[in-house]
Order: C-alpha cells, then sequence, then structure tokens
C-alpha cells in the first residue's frame, strides 16, 4: 500500500473542501472497494478523506411519499429500519443479501452507489424506484446518474449526501450470485410505482439497464406468466470464467420471473 494523508472531517463542507483542494484525494466510507485497491496498489490516492464522522450523511427518515436514505447508512441499517421494511421491503431484503455480514456491517449505501460496480445491488433498485440523487451541490435523477461501469454523473469533488427513495406501489428483486464472491451474477429489480412499470437488470452488463419489453408487459399484466416468454438478447452483455453472456440473458428472464413473483 502506498504512502497516503488521512484526514477526517466532521462537516460535508469541510469534506467537500478537502475533496476539492487537496490533488488526487478520495473519500471513503465503507472501504470496501477502495481498500483492497489500495492493499493491491491498483489506486494511488495522495490522500483519503474519511467520512465516516459527518453525522449529516448517516440515517434514515421518511419525507412525504419517499424515504431519504444518507450516505453513510450502511446496509445493515437499510436491511432493519423499520420504514423502509414497511415502505420499500424490497430494498430491505436487498441490502439483507448484499455480500456477507461483515460487509453489511462496513458497507455503505452511499459508497455502493457512488462506486457504481456493474455487480452492486443498489444501482437497479435507485433506477427502477426513480430514486434522487442528493449532492452537496445538486439534485440528479436516477435516469441521468449511472453513465457505465463505475462511472456516474458525479462531478470532481462533488459528494454525494443522500438518496430519495419514492415508495412504490409493489416492488420486487431477485438475483444470481456467484456462490464464491457473492457478487451478482445477473439480478432483475421490478417496480411499480409514480415512475410507472421499470423492470431494471444489473450484473449482467457493463452496468445497470432497463427492459424495456418486460415493462410493458408488465404494465398490461403484472405476473411472472407476463415475462416468461420475454428474451434478453445477449448482445453487450458480459461473458466469463463464470457464465457466458447467453447464460446472463437467460437469466434475467429467470430473475424477473421471481422478482415479480416477489413483489406479490
Amino acid at each position: 500500500m502506498y504512502d497516503f494523508a488521512y484526514h477526517k472531517p466532521t462537516s460535508v463542507a469541510d469534506a467537500v473542501k478537502l475533496l476539492s483542494t487537496v490533488p488526487d484525494a478520495r473519500p471513503i466510507s465503507g472501504g470496501q472497494t477502495l481498500l483492497p485497491a489500495l492493499k493491491h496498489r491498483l489506486d494511488k490516492p495522495s490522500a483519503l478523506v474519511d467520512l465516516s464522522g459527518i453525522a449529516e450523511l448517516q440515517g434514515i427518515r421518511r419525507e412525504g411519499s419517499a424515504i431519504v436514505i444518507g450516505a453513510m447508512t450502511k446496509h445493515r441499517d437499510v436491511q432493519h429500519d423499520a420504514q423502509i421494511v414497511s415502505g420499500i421491503p424490497a430494498l430491505a431484503k436487498m441490502a439483507g443479501l448484499v455480500g456477507d455480514t461483515q460487509v453489511r456491517n462496513r458497507g455503505t449505501m452511499g459508497g455502493s452507489l457512488a462506486n457504481n460496480d456493474p455487480a452492486a445491488d443498489y444501482p437497479s433498485a435507485a433506477l427502477a424506484l426513480g430514486a434522487t440523487f442528493i449532492t452537496d451541490r445538486r439534485r440528479i435523477e436516477a435516469d441521468d446518474y449511472f453513465l457505465g461501469m463505475f462511472t456516474t454523473a458525479l462531478e470532481p469533488g462533488e459528494l454525494l449526501t443522500a438518496i430519495s427513495f419514492p415508495v412504490p406501489e409493489k416492488a420486487g428483486y431477485a438475483k444470481m450470485r456467484n456462490p464464491a464472491s457473492r457478487y451478482v451474477m445477473t439480478g432483475v429489480f421490478v417496480a411499480k410505482g409514480p415512475k410507472g412499470v421499470r423492470v431494471v437488470v444489473n450484473g449482467a452488463g457493463p452496468g445497470v439497464f432497463r427492459q424495456k419489453e418486460m415493462e410493458a408487459a408488465l404494465s398490461s399484466s403484472w405476473s411472472p406468466d407476463a415475462v416468461a416468454n420475454v428474451k434478453q438478447p445477449a448482445d453487450g452483455l458480459n461473458s466469463d470464467i463464470h457464465g457466458s453472456a447467453e447464460y446472463r440473458a437467460h437469466l434475467v428472464t429467470v430473475m424477473a420471473k421471481r422478482a415479480v413473483a416477489d413483489a406479490a
């Protein structure tokens, strides 16, 4: 691991100042991705800005028809929070399936969404539910936030502070996990809410994407049978030692059926 400076600010303003003025400074939340990258010398920041001491980045609250989750909220808290369990149970269930117990006790929702790993869970929920990303300077709709593999609309020095999730009429999630790493090979999040019917796929491709044909089918009939015959093209999907693009394409239909059943 390379040498670096370490800062632990206590406010969003101080964190943003450090990230904007210290060259090559990187924010760290749970560290589930950044720390392994440092250990393997895949990343070399000049400084780490530890966000764990900023109280305003934590907590879960209800605001009208939405649930707002602080960026530093841990997976375990999303899993067990009563407001999420009652309002968006599919999101609570998703949090309980992230990694293992150690990861859930350390990792944060904001860290996952800022990193935008293709195999991460939360991006599919955010896009399907029509979430709004709140930063220190603006609000970004989920449709405009995810730009590709490990890429988001966040600008240099911009800090994700919270995510606002509209409470849906119904939602469900299902995924096939790699048995060794527990990363998602293919997952599908379905939702019917303020943004209409949405079907979002994660893990199968280089980033999350909407399955428009399934959305149309579920808009006509909300049932597993409605998506049973919708085939996902394999073009552009991931292919590796764990599964071919054709296998992942097949899993999209299988997971979509399970997600719809879960939502019911």
